[in-house]
């Protein structure tokens, strides 16, 4: 009796070949279709994306002779991830909803969908790869990354537990893009030659103020410009003990009004990220402007000229013990312990050598290099090799 094996069928090239390769490989095959979003507030095509989703996935599963369904998750999507999106956003914090959705979507309401179809796996088209190891008697799933390093989303699946990892397959997590499209193309799939997808997972690509003022007002403040002479730290390191130091070294800089000029207005702190570019409209300088802090509070924006200004870069980060998760238990860092691994703080950036402390409060990483645009509310996701080991959100 074949094994079962449920496909989470998105409508582009890598889920439609994920399929295909299982069914190669001698799995029962069944798709399933997610409809997660439905409202076109704010998003750039002004379409539900969705539907035309929906209708390559049904192509790909009519070529490939699979059973097709399709499930409506979109209020669950709604409270969990939008509803979380928009609280942290008020907050002045940029959330991940991708990470969030892999979380609490694709992997768990998904997963159960899935078994109601009696599958004994479920199966994803994300670029990565997955194996077991034995420790003590224990099995552990291990989460690695996609052997093309262009397309690695481990990153995306950073806050899976054990157990959601257990049964997961990723079909094409050992080859490169360009093969894959290779693949869809030899068999006429229908997704062979689709762009991937962009912007916020299931909701699209969207302008985020637009679709932020659903729930967060525009309200004009000031930008301010700080200089790059300005101090960033006004402590003495040298009366501080480690632990000290790597506290005040974490904590996010507080800039005030008088530390600079105002330079321009925006329509809303709630608006900006670290590191954020575009969407300032102050021109007439030297050097580009970035933002290098935000106070909704008082909502204000903290910008600072070259993306080498002072202000975009720190040491270190800090992630609070109830967010702190650990994809391998066995390897939680007790209090007052400390270990080096590679560490990322946003997708697609270079992995970064770094300690990991634990004491009373949380989790402190500190980088061997200064880290531009530590962002609150963002996943830092710490790697031993070429696997994920554990994540956390930043404070």
């Amino acid at each position: 009796m074949k094994n079962k094996v449920v496909v989470g069928l998105s409508g582009g090239v890598d889920s439609s070949v994920a399929a295909y390769l299982l069914k190669e490989e001698g799995y029962e095959v069944i798709a399933l279709f997610m409809i997660n979003w439905h409202d076109t507030t704010g998003t750039l095509s002004g379409v539900c994306p969705w539907e035309e989703d929906r209708i390559m996935a049904s192509l790909v599963a009519k070529k490939l002779d699979i059973p097709f369904h399709a499930i409506d998750l979109s209020e669950p999507y709604r409270k969990r991830v939008v509803e979380y999106m928009f609280a942290e956003y008020e907050k002045g914090r940029t959330p991940n909803p991708d990470v969030l959705c892999n979380r609490e979507i694709k992997f768990d309401l998904f997963v159960e969908e899935a078994y109601k179809l009696n599958a004994d796996y479920i199966a994803t088209g994300h670029y990565c790869r997955r194996n077991e190891i034995e420790i003590n008697g224990n099995i552990y799933s291990r989460l690695l990354t996609g052997v093309d390093s262009n397309k690695d989303q481990s990153y995306f699946l950073c806050q899976l537990s054990q157990k959601q990892l257990s049964n997961v397959l990723f079909p094409i997590g050992h080859l490169l893009k360009p093969r894959v499209r290779e693949i869809a193309e030899k068999i006429g799939l229908a997704t062979a030659e689709r762009k991937d997808s962009q912007g916020i997972c299931f909701v699209g690509k969207v302008d985020l103020p637009t679709f932020l003022q659903q729930r967060i007002k525009a309200k004009e403040g000031n930008i301010i410009e700080i200089p790059r002479n300005l101090p960033i730290y006004n402590f003495d390191m040298n009366h501080l003990s480690f632990e000290e130091k790597i506290r005040k070294l974490s904590a996010a800089i507080l800039y005030q009004p008088d530390d600079g000029n105002i330079t321009g207005l925006h329509e809303g702190s709630h608006f900006f990220t670290i590191g954020q570019r575009k969407g300032l409209h102050v021109g007439g300088k030297e050097r580009p402007l970035f933002v290098i802090a935000t106070d909704v509070e008082n909502n204000i924006v903290y910008v600072g000229q070259g993306d080498d200004h002072p202000g975009l870069y720190r040491e270190a980060l800090f992630i609070p013990s109830t967010d702190v998760h650990w994809i391998r238990p066995d390897y939680k860092i007790n209090r007052n312990e400390s270990k080096s691994f590679l560490v990322r703080i946003r997708y697609r950036q270079p992995l970064q050598k770094a300690t990991v402390y634990t004491f009373n409060d949380g989790t402190y990483l500190h980088f061997e290099k200064p880290q531009r645009g530590i962002t609150s509310g963002q996943f830092a996701a710490w790697y031993e090799g070429e696997e994920l080991i554990g994540s956390g959100v930043i404070a």
